[in-house]
């Protein structure tokens, strides 16, 4: 299995966190830092795309095209074509 890069990360805890943390990854037998990657994919995969600041640009441009998401490619080649033929 190939390795995944990993960087680090500096957090403080509250004494009860850390003690909590430190218990659990012993009965686990894993460290400290493989629970804190744990509840990091945990709150991750429980945010929702609404909560993601970018879902604010869907929908403010109208294309005027109906089929903008099925053929985005061909759309997208054609404008380029148009902008190649007009820059000589």
């Amino acid at each position: 299995m190939a390795a995944v890069e990993k960087r680090p990360l500096q957090i403080y805890l509250r004494a009860d966190q850390l003690e909590a943390l430190r218990a659990l990854a012993r009965r686990r037998g894993v460290s400290m830092a493989e629970l804190v990657r744990e509840g990091v994919d945990q709150v991750l995969d429980e945010t929702t795309p609404e909560e993601d600041p970018l879902m604010g640009i869907v929908g403010i441009f109208d294309s005027g095209l109906d089929d903008l998401a099925q053929k985005h490619d061909e759309h997208l080649a054609r404008v380029m074509g148009e902008e190649g033929a007009g820059a000589t």
